[in-house]
């Protein structure tokens, strides 16, 4: 049985190019940093679980909720085969038992603060907010787009920061956690604008302080789907001398 599954949808997507000497420090051994088109990226991404249930139960209130994470590409070889995957710097939710579990199976970095969000559609266009309380200071960050879904097309960026389906959470030096992320290909909306008015700085701290200066490269309004988070394994990596 997977260990959580739901739904993801409305999934805003921020893009950043990155230096990729600022990541080093955060990945999890084993693994290494996915680049695309010379590009290592950070992703700012917002959207919401819906029908969220653990070992298939529903846990009251716990259901449906809002997340915002800061998170990077990474790819693992295990054998003869390279997996793609995400690792979080920070995820950010509403209710604190979401953030315990998560940090104490799969030593993430969730953090429960206060959240909302607001969608907007109609026949022409689609609006979606995500917004939450860091520290007395509310963030918030929007996307406008058309209101009809497209397919993402093979090989183009959206592709690239979509399809990763494996988690990996570094434990410590020699030992990362791993996880599968099973969903179906996703569809995508064509964004007209958005908004972004978030401390980098004060949200995930002064590593990614220069973002607050930064335009995104790009920026993905990805409808979602169901999704499944299978169990956990640990795996060891052998010191190098």
């Amino acid at each position: 049985m997977s260990f959580l599954t739901a739904e993801w949808r409305k999934l805003a997507i921020a893009n950043y190019s990155i230096d990729p000497g600022i990541l080093v420090k955060y990945l999890p051994a084993g693994t290494e940093l996915d680049i695309w088109q010379d590009k290592c990226y950070v992703s700012l991404v917002g959207f919401l679980f819906k029908d969220t249930r653990l070992r298939g139960i529903r846990i009251p209130f716990h259901s449906n909720f809002e997340e915002v994470n800061l998170r990077f590409y990474v790819c693992y070889k295990e054998g003869k085969i390279w997996k793609r995957a995400v690792v979080f710097i920070k995820e950010i939710v509403p209710r604190y038992a979401l953030a315990f579990v998560a940090n104490t199976f799969y030593k993430e970095h969730y953090l429960a603060v206060p959240m909302c969000y607001l969608w907007t559609e109609n026949e022409s266009m689609l609006d979606v907010i995500y917004e939450w309380k860091m520290k007395g200071q509310w963030q918030s960050f929007s996307v406008a787009a058309a209101a009809a879904p497209i397919a993402i097309e093979a090989g183009s960026e959206a592709e690239f920061i979509t399809e990763h389906y494996w988690g990996y959470s570094k434990f410590n030096e020699s030992t990362t956690i791993e996880y599968e992320v099973r969903h179906p290909r996703w569809e995508q909306y064509l964004v007209n604008s958005f908004d972004i008015n978030i401390d980098f700085d004060l949200n995930y701290g002064e590593d990614f302080a220069f973002l607050n200066h930064q335009a995104p490269d790009s920026v993905m309004l990805a409808e979602g789907s169901k999704v499944s988070v299978e169990n956990k394994k640990v795996i060891k990596v052998p010191k190098t001398r």
